[in-house]
């Protein structure tokens, strides 16, 4: 895993998922934001998108499947490592998760955890613990399958999706997670 990385979600452990650039702006003024998720964007707009938030001093992750665009394919990271300030990636895809982990990015495995199929396909799944410095699970209001989830991984998890509140947060957090990401604007200053 990346300690650096690993340090700055510890250090503040709520993660601005921005998804316009309202939400952009918003977590540039929040200086205890340290960590964002860029869950929007095109290939046109990334670079600019990701530069904002490094001018910031923000951690920036990418998210690869949501980025108008790119394709699934492992080079699709080339592009973003090349042509952007991005630290890391997001992805559902661990392909992608290999080829950043090669080209040094941070890099996020995201999961939807919709049945116990999910479960038993992520606890068996060296790749993810091999290459990934994070899982994503969501929904992030499940505390039962977060704790779950903690003990059949090796990696820390985050958790989104859902969350609204400052109880969901700490719940999430009492559950094991090592973070949770939101794009809820009023859980970014809880």
């Amino acid at each position: 895993m990346n300690q650096k990385f690993y340090n700055a979600v510890a250090m503040n452990p709520v993660i601005a998922a921005v998804k316009n650039e309202s939400g952009l702006n918003k977590c540039i003024q929040i200086p205890e934001i340290s960590v964002v998720f860029v869950l929007y964007g095109s290939v046109a707009m990334i670079g600019r998108l990701v530069e904002q938030l490094k001018q910031a001093d923000k951690t920036v992750i990418v998210h690869m499947d949501l980025v108008a665009g790119l394709s699934a394919k492992a080079e699709a990271v080339d592009f973003i490592a090349q042509y952007t300030q991005a630290d890391g990636i997001i992805s559902t895809r661990i392909d992608q998760i290999r080829r950043a982990r090669e080209l040094s990015l941070y890099t996020v495995y995201r999961i939807f955890a919709i049945d116990s199929k999910v479960l038993d396909n992520v606890a068996g799944n060296r790749a993810i613990c091999e290459y990934a410095d994070f899982v994503e699970i969501l929904p992030g209001l499940m505390p039962k399958v977060i704790r779950m989830m903690c003990r059949h991984l090796a990696v820390p998890v985050i958790t989104g999706g859902l969350i609204s509140e400052k109880e969901d947060v700490i719940a999430a957090l009492d559950a094991g997670a090592a973070a949770i990401s939101a794009t809820n604007q009023d859980v970014w200053e809880m």
